[in-house]
């Protein structure tokens, strides 16, 4: 499923694609960015029985220093029925993007990043969550799971990924994208 345009537009679009693979294909695990809520809130709204669901958050403190932009009472919300929230360092970001933040240059973890985006912002964010929750022990190893990312906002991206953990990040085996925008540079 292509889009026109990225965002939040597609969000049901994105899910219902997701869902319907999941449920082709015997996939137990989706892994959803969702900073606010508003997108595994969205998720949630759907049939997922079978399916383990777990949202993925920017680190504290992306936006602004000190700050979760999940707020606490969504946080609670979504753990009290079931769903893990996972809120730490971007594996593509991290130190190397202290570094660069202080010193100036380009490091390798902001390469890899900017080579996803080749096939847009929210494929780019799927296989980062991927690893990240895998690492997080949050999702089982060698499982094929589907990953839903976004750009900026929503959700319009949706990728069957086979994750590794960050310190055999290259074994990561994207299957198929079930969704996307057409990037537009």
């Amino acid at each position: 499923m292509y889009f026109k345009e990225p965002g939040p537009v597609n969000t049901v679009d994105t899910i219902k694609a997701a869902l319907a693979a999941a449920r082709e294909r015997g996939i137990k695990y989706i892994v959803i960015a969702s900073n606010s809520g508003a997108s595994v809130s969205q998720l949630l709204a759907e049939d997922t029985a079978g399916i383990n669901v777990v949202a993925v958050t920017h680190h504290v403190g992306f936006k602004d220093p000190g700050v979760d932009e999940m707020p606490a009472e969504v946080r609670a919300s979504l753990q009290e029925k079931g769903i893990p929230v996972y809120t730490g360092t971007h594996l593509l970001a991290g130190v190397d993007r202290g570094v660069r933040n202080h010193f100036g240059g380009v490091y390798p973890a902001e390469i890899i990043a900017q080579t996803l985006r080749m096939f847009g912002q929210g494929v780019k964010v799927a296989v980062e969550i991927a690893v990240m929750v895998l690492d997080a022990g949050l999702i089982p190893h060698g499982e094929d799971i589907i990953s839903i990312g976004g750009t900026a906002s929503g959700s319009d991206a949706a990728i069957i990924i086979r994750p590794e953990h960050a310190n055999h990040f290259y074994d990561t085996v994207i299957k198929e994208i079930i969704a996307m925008p057409v990037v537009k540079k």
